[in-house]
């Protein structure tokens, strides 16, 4: 893979997803094949959601092996060293709001490239930050964030919306991770100071 910022964001995105889906897996005391699935699921969920409704097939993982190789090297060594880290749920939720920044900035960004509306390419932003996610908290039998009172999707939105606002008047990388650092900190001070929507 060439190292461009887009890529470093992917492959990023990707370590922090798979490391969400397995310290998830382990909460729920799963077997290690099924750490590792749920590892998996979780980092390619939203972004094969994202390939199909834009017509990219095959799957953007299945056209890369280097994506599956990254998730289960990934998976194997945030099992290994479970041991040494103590607190899993703080752990936890920093790498799933980082993989969260980072696969809306990829999926705005797929959704450019093919000359979509910069409101579906939003749409489609949050859909691949968050559906990996969903599919993983269906499968644990969790009620998935989205679906919650918390602040989630819509720290992908506003985060997606930033990076195209920002795009005409700073460089594109820079805007990328601008973005990405958005839609972290709103999912960290949300949390801290536990800022809700409201429900109905």
């Amino acid at each position: 893979m060439i190292l461009d910022v887009s890529t470093i964001i992917e492959v990023l995105g990707t370590i922090s997803f798979t490391i969400s889906g397995v310290f998830s897996a382990m909460q729920k005391r799963l077997d290690i094949m099924g750490v590792i699935i749920i590892g998996f699921v979780t980092a390619i969920g939203g972004g094969t959601v994202r390939d199909v409704l834009i017509g990219s097939t095959p799957v953007s993982w299945m056209r890369n092996i280097d994506i599956p190789l990254i998730i289960l090297i990934t998976a194997i060594c945030t099992i290994f060293f479970k041991k040494r880290i103590k607190t899993f749920k703080v752990t936890l939720f920093l790498f799933d709001a980082l993989g969260l920044g980072l696969f809306t900035i990829i999926g705005v960004q797929k959704g450019l490239s093919v000359g979509l509306h910069p409101a579906i390419c939003v749409a489609l932003g949050t859909i691949t930050g968050c559906f990996g996610g969903l599919i993983r908290d269906i499968l644990l039998n969790t009620i998935p964030l989205i679906l919650h009172k918390e602040i989630y999707a819509s720290a992908c939105i506003i985060g997606g919306a930033f990076y195209l606002l920002m795009l005409p008047f700073i460089d594109a990388g820079v805007a990328k991770m601008a973005a990405v650092i958005v839609v972290c900190g709103i999912r960290i001070v949300a949390v801290r100071y536990r800022l809700k929507l409201p429900v109905s």
